[in-house]
């Protein structure tokens, strides 16, 4: 593999980069459009995003899922695939819980309305583009890119 870090270090960099701007677009396999979302991260749970909801929500029904992520800088590109479900546990809620959540659900941890879903990710495609100096002088003026001047790519099962 020409890429320049191992699977696990870009692992790690989507990691970094999803904590720093946690939205993705996440849908179902059911032939409705994906929709963006805010991704809750709880590091004691590896390979598992978690999403505050209404219940009327389109992926609160569950299913077999993708996630597409872009970096802040869009210098990082992941699509994931896996299940979503409910996950209701009071702990977790407690755990996630914060103002930017009670700002959709002014009703609290209370909501009628609120569901907490859970994204298991059976497998990731990552991708990072960060292009040397000379990479993106060759971009510019239609040179070609080698492969030491390009960016980073895994396919993983596990983002941890």
């Amino acid at each position: 593999m020409a890429d320049k870090d191992t699977p696990q270090e870009v692992a790690a960099k989507f990691i970094e980069k999803l904590k720093a701007s946690p939205f993705v677009m996440i849908g179902l396999h059911d032939g409705q459009h994906s929709e963006p979302m805010t991704a809750q991260i709880d590091d004691d749970q590896p390979n598992t995003l978690f999403f505050f909801a209404g219940r009327d929500n389109r992926i609160a029904k569950g299913g077999a899922a993708m996630a597409q992520f872009v970096g802040k800088g869009h210098d990082f590109f992941t699509c994931m695939a896996g299940d979503v479900s409910t996950s209701n546990d009071r702990a977790q809620i407690d755990k996630l819980w914060n103002n930017q959540v009670e700002a959709w659900f002014p009703g609290g941890k209370e909501d009628p309305n609120l569901t907490l879903l859970r994204f298991d990710i059976d497998s990731a495609e990552l991708w990072e583009t960060d292009i040397s100096v000379g990479g993106r002088l060759k971009m510019l003026f239609g040179g070609t890119i080698r492969s030491d001047e390009s960016s980073s790519h895994a396919v993983v099962n596990s983002i941890a």
